[in-house]
């Protein structure tokens, strides 16, 4: 029944953090490895030059660096890879819903691969190695402040002092801070009392920032031969449903077709987001949802 299907269910999008998990395990157990080959002698570090990236590594080739330096991380410095995890995890649950799980992916390594890109480029002559997933996160903190610029959100700061604050404003003092870093730290070489990867963070942001701007709204996804087939064999109740016509009925064609174009909707939804629909299939969605709670 279309009922027990859990995309109606109320707040399945919310909860959907299904790709979150894998993510999140993916990056746990690299870090688990990582720091297991950090214990022998000489096998450390060549995981890190393997997967780290580095300029000297990209003149030789190892554009996959620009990938998988986003799962390695500082294997002195726990509170590096939990922050990071953190603000993917809470920024994420809340974005993916809207995005959908192929966007979602697709935004977090060009996210990656754009704070690697940027930071390469203001490194370029130095035998400095970038890791961690920082870059990615700043994007996620970016694209959520787009898309609930004004919510407010509870912090406990130094696990001590209670905060609140807009997402906006955190996006603007994360681009300030890192701006100032990338002058003064990364470009002028002022010693600072930490490392942070200043350029990569601002690749990061980039991404984020253009994929709201310019492509969540898009329909980019690539039609398979069977949707296409399918898309024709719907095509009459598409157009019925984009043009204005009586409420659906229990009557109204085919109940086998109907739940069979409602699932195609849902499966849609499913792969690519709200943000993908068109206004006919929000109508026809919205209209046998009301048609359930009327039988």
């Amino acid at each position: 029944m279309l009922q027990d299907r859990p995309y109606m269910r109320e707040g399945h999008m919310r909860n959907r953090t299904g790709i979150l998990t894998w993510l999140i395990s993916l990056v746990v157990a690299v870090y688990v490895v990582q720091s297991a080959c950090a214990r022998l002698p000489g096998l450390g570090v060549g995981v890190d030059r393997l997967l780290g990236l580095t300029p000297e590594g990209l003149r030789s080739g190892q554009v996959w660096t620009l990938l998988t330096y986003g799962f390695l991380h500082s294997t002195g410095n726990l509170l590096q890879i939990v922050a990071f995890l953190s603000i993917i995890y809470l920024t994420g649950r809340e974005i993916l819903p809207l995005t959908g799980t192929r966007r979602f992916v697709g935004l977090y390594l060009a996210s990656l691969a754009a704070g690697g890109l940027f930071w390469s480029a203001v490194h370029w002559n130095q035998t400095d190695m970038l890791v961690g997933s920082s870059a990615a996160a700043w994007s996620l903190i970016v694209l959520y402040a787009c898309f609930f610029p004004n919510r407010e959100v509870n912090i406990v700061l130094l696990f001590v002092l209670p905060v609140t604050l807009k997402p906006k404003l955190v996006a603007y003092a994360l681009l300030a801070v890192d701006l100032c870093g990338l002058i003064f730290y990364e470009i002028m070489r002022i010693p600072f009392p930490f490392y942070a990867a200043h350029s990569a963070h601002l690749g990061g942001m980039a991404a984020g920032w253009i994929y709201y701007r310019y492509i969540h709204d898009s329909n980019w996804s690539v039609p398979t031969r069977s949707a296409d087939a399918q898309s024709a064999h719907w095509m009459r109740e598409v157009e019925d449903a984009e043009t204005p016509a009586e409420p659906l009925t229990p009557d109204r064609g085919s109940r086998g077709r109907l739940r069979a174009e409602v699932d195609r909707i849902l499966d849609k939804i499913n792969s690519d987001g709200l943000a993908s629909l068109s206004e006919g299939e929000r109508k026809l969605l919205d209209e046998a949802r009301d048609l359930i709670g009327r039988q």
